[in-house]
């Protein structure tokens, strides 16, 4: 039996699987860290300390946990949160901590800029959508402005991916869809560098290598090994984005395949068989062969139920360090008791770095509107529960808009392990949602792909035998009914108040 590791390092936990050749798990382990804000729109994380230190600390752990000798391993897949920006010098060390994906809102006059620059027309034909804050190349740009001594010894700039497989393995290498989805203008469709595109950012060779995902990269390096517990030589793949590996280990791989993944934010990918144009969301090739994506993300899901958990329910959280009820299960105590609509309260959620698609508006602000004094907290939560979904239904409704057919569509990450809140969304979106039967996520995506690598699984059509559902939440009718006047209520929210959210 041969076993495969997959390790995902995400906003604000890191989790790791080692699977069997049949896509059991074997081993699974998770890891806290934080993330900091510095300065509002400012998000970040330590490379080392987090991203290759919960690495080391997972990789251990599984091994010990499954009691696999480490040349048991056949390949290791990683993946990172997905459009960050680390500049490394010559040793792969870090000059600075690393930009986070569009959650950091700092690059606004760099964005503003380019799209001066190239003229709207131009950026259409760059980037098939406006520029937005997950785009790299603003994030570059925003070093050598700000940090010029910095982006003067930078030797490459790397996502977290290609920083994970560069300690593992010496070798610079980028997912090509990564690098096509968020490092635009710099690469082309074959994961070749656009050197006439670069010169306004950097160097051609501060990129990494453009490779299919689940392409060996490289091997475990002797110092690698001593520091993960990994086999010298072992086979490392060139990894993805979080989100990526997230939709692959739900199982999108076909045409009509859509994910939704419930983690500190929101990532959405649909698998289409054309290339789609909306401004609202992001066209891109897949990273299936021979497929398309639509590709949309919020900041907003987890990180708001967590300032619910943090501000509104203390004594739940509380009693969960005491060894009580964990405290978003406690927090869910009579929310079913409240009708749809949390009795006339509607919430925009935008309360980190203000959101992502379909608005894109790093200047939104949170609303709670409708509040009376018959309200309870209990009302407040609900109604933020229903602002996510609401958020998800505007990106299921983007994409009949354009006419492509949803076959069934997915839920992953931690949210999916709130029964109520999932049924939630599928009242809002009127489509059944399904859950698969191995829930951990990008990790298991991670170990998947890396089996591709390793020749244990043929291609990623194979994997469609692995991975299988378990549950469906089916949507009522009636309640459907019942949100589309408070969706419609939540899109015009913010319309009649965004003027005055750009002038707070």
């Amino acid at each position: 039996m041969k076993y495969l590791m997959g390790i995902d390092i995400g906003t604000n936990e890191s989790k790791g699987v080692i699977v069997d050749q049949t896509g059991q798990i074997v081993a699974s382990a998770a890891t806290p860290h934080g993330m900091e804000n510095p300065k509002p729109n400012y998000y970040e994380h330590d490379a080392e300390q987090v991203w290759w230190k919960d690495f080391c600390i997972l990789s251990h752990t599984l091994l010990e946990k499954s009691k696999l000798a480490a040349d048991q391993i056949a390949a290791v897949g990683v993946s990172t949160l997905g459009t960050c920006c680390l500049p490394v010098d010559e040793n792969c060390r870090p000059l600075r901590k690393a930009i986070l994906y569009g959650i950091d809102a700092r690059s606004q006059k760099e964005i503003q800029y380019l799209t001066e620059y190239y003229g709207e027309k131009r950026v259409q034909e760059l980037f098939g959508r406006p520029l937005c804050s997950g785009d790299v190349c603003a994030k570059i740009l925003w070093i050598r402005n700000n940090e010029p001594e910095v982006y003067e010894k930078t030797y490459k700039f790397l996502p977290g991916s290609s920083y994970l497989v560069a300690k593992l393995t010496g070798e610079y290498v980028v997912d090509r869809f990564l690098g096509l989805a968020s490092l635009r203008p710099m690469y082309n469709p074959d994961g070749s560098i656009r050197a006439e595109e670069c010169s306004l950012f950097c160097r051609p060779d501060q990129l990494p290598e453009g490779r299919v995902s689940c392409d060996v990269a490289g091997y475990v390096t002797e110092q690698a090994a001593a520091e993960t517990g990994l086999a010298v030589g072992t086979p490392v793949t060139v990894g993805t984005g979080d989100s990526t590996a997230e939709s692959i280990s739900t199982g999108v791989l076909h045409p009509g395949d859509m994910m939704v993944q419930f983690g500190s934010s929101i990532f959405i990918y649909c698998c289409t068989d054309h290339l789609v144009y909306d401004d609202r969301v992001r066209g891109n090739n897949f990273t299936v062969p021979g497929t398309f994506s639509v590709a949309a993300g919020t900041n907003n899901c987890g990180t708001v139920t967590k300032w619910f958990r943090d501000n509104l329910f203390p004594e739940a959280l509380e009693q969960q360090k005491a060894g009580g009820a964990n405290a978003f299960q406690t927090m869910m105590e009579g929310l079913d008791e409240i009708a749809p609509g949390s009795d006339g309260l509607v919430m925009l959620p935008y309360m980190t770095s203000g959101e992502r698609t379909p608005i894109n508006d790093p200047n939104a602000k949170g609303v709670i509107f409708g509040l009376t004094d018959r309200h309870t907290k209990r009302h407040l939560y609900r109604a933020a529960l229903e602002s996510v979904a609401y958020a998800v239904g505007q990106h299921v409704d983007i994409l009949k808009e354009n006419n492509i057919p949803l076959s069934r569509i997915m839920a992953v990450g931690g949210g999916t392990q709130n029964p109520l809140w999932m049924q939630i969304v599928a009242d809002v979106i009127g489509e059944p949602l399904q859950l698969a039967a191995v829930t951990i996520g990008a990790s298991y995506g991670d170990a998947l792909m890396a089996g591709i690598g390793a020749g244990l699984y043929r291609d990623f059509e194979a994997l469609g035998q692995i991975i299988k559902p378990a549950r469906t939440f089916t949507p009522d009718p009636e309640r459907h009914e019942q949100y589309k006047k408070y969706r419609k209520l939540y899109d015009d929210l913010y319309l009649a108040t965004r003027d005055l959210m750009h002038t707070l």
